[in-house]
């Protein structure tokens, strides 16, 4: 009995299928984007197993340390606008020079967190707009629950009906129970295509970097600006909006060291996570917010299993519905895109502003290859500087958030 408690305080249902959930929508919403760098970059099929062994590793081991040192759930992740920078920055590079790219991005992620200038910067930033920054990168999760309905009904309404009742009858287990009617539900429908499913461990295939500075300037720059302000910053926004006051600079110093080391195998950026963060940080994740860490720790459990059957992982994404992943995803955040609205909206003050910045967010535009979290933050703080010109400023914490109150239990 003893044995048995143990295992539940360590692996609570809630905690390890939200951090399975995060992993299946980091994984499924942009493996192919990493496939397609690696690919640009001449790697052949060894490489690509190496590229997703490194990024496991490093997942695993920044996600599982880092929730453990600090009783939160840091999630991280590879990054998702830097593979899709690779994409096209890579043509007609070496690997050995892509290599060179990777290694110079992480030391400037490892100086940055050494300095503390990022943690400065994030110190400035608005409670309100944060929360409104991360409703505004959760929306089309949220949406895409409802628009996969348009195209499979069968699939995502069942889902969603699953989820209200259960979030009535077994609250603690609706995403759960929710995720089991989706998989029962593709099964029906025949979705899954198992038979292109096949089994291969990863190797490790260690390339030298070759720092051209050409290649530096033109790829490492970038891929560490569109990963501070599109990965870093709304990951710290989620966490502040979660009501975890974590310290940034040890954050950045961790993930920029890990990506360094891991470089030379394929880890191409490692960063804070932000929407699949947010699946670790609700009340789904676990009804105290003290025990939610644990849902980052299984995240970078799964995360590990991907990076050494990375050789798998592209078989079974091709296996898996696609419909399935945006259902799951889209439930799966309710609550928190719900919290952060709250909370954006809560000071009148800065409402204006707080909706600017969650519209131009939400918008998903993009300009000089950056993506529209930061774009959304600029024009929330610019808003809120032509608001308050010529206004006495405010007294008041306005950067650290209070604790997100959960939800109420179902009635």
């Amino acid at each position: 009995m003893l044995a048995l408690a143990r295992i539940r305080s360590a692996a609570p249902p809630s905690a390890v299928t939200a951090g399975l959930i995060a992993v299946m929508v980091g994984v499924t919403s942009s493996a192919a984007l990493v496939f397609t760098a690696a690919k640009a970059a001449g790697a052949d099929e060894r490489a690509l197993s190496s590229w997703m062994l490194a990024l496991g590793i490093g997942l695993a081991c920044t996600s599982i340390g880092l929730s453990l040192r600090f009783r939160a759930p840091v999630v991280t992740a590879w990054s998702t606008p830097g593979a899709a920078l690779l994409t096209t920055g890579l043509s007609g590079v070496s690997m050995p020079q892509a290599i060179g790219a990777f290694v110079f991005s992480g030391l400037l992620i490892l100086v940055s967190g050494v300095t503390g200038w990022f943690s400065r910067l994030m110190s400035r930033i608005p409670v309100p707009l944060a929360a409104a920054l991360l409703a505004g990168v959760l929306f089309r999760f949220g949406t895409g629950l409802f628009s996969t309905m348009h195209g499979s009904f069968a699939v995502a309404f069942p889902m969603f009906v699953a989820y209200l009742l259960a979030r009535r009858l077994l609250p603690r287990y609706a995403v759960l129970v929710a995720l089991a009617a989706g998989v029962a539900a593709t099964v029906f429908t025949g979705g899954w295509k198992l038979g292109t499913v096949r089994l291969a461990l990863a190797t490790p295939v260690f390339t030298a970097p070759e720092f051209d500075w050409k290649v530096l300037v033109s790829v490492g720059a970038p891929l560490f600006v569109v990963t501070m302000a599109s990965q870093n910053l709304p990951g710290v926004a989620v966490l502040r909006g979660s009501g975890y006051d974590v310290p940034v600079s040890p954050l950045m110093t961790w993930t920029g060291a890990a990506n360094v080391v891991l470089a030379p195998f394929g880890a191409f950026g490692l960063n804070l996570a932000a929407i699949t963060a947010a699946i670790c940080t609700g009340e789904e994740a676990h009804p105290d917010r003290e025990r939610r860490f644990l849902a980052a720790v299984w995240a970078g459990v799964f995360y590990l299993c991907v990076g050494l059957l990375g050789a798998t992982v592209a078989s079974l994404l091709a296996a898996m519905p696609h419909e399935l992943v945006l259902a799951i995803a889209g439930i799966g955040l309710l609550a928190t895109i719900e919290a952060s609205l709250v909370s954006a909206l809560s000071d009148p003050a800065s409402r204006e502003a707080a909706v600017v910045t969650f519209l131009a967010t939400a918008s998903g535009v993009t300009l000089l290859g950056i993506g529209s979290a930061f774009w959304g933050l600029l024009a929330g703080l610019v808003t809120t500087a032509v608001a308050t010109a010529g206004h006495p400023r405010r007294t008041g914490r306005t950067t650290t958030p209070d604790p997100v109150p959960d939800k109420a239990p179902a009635r």
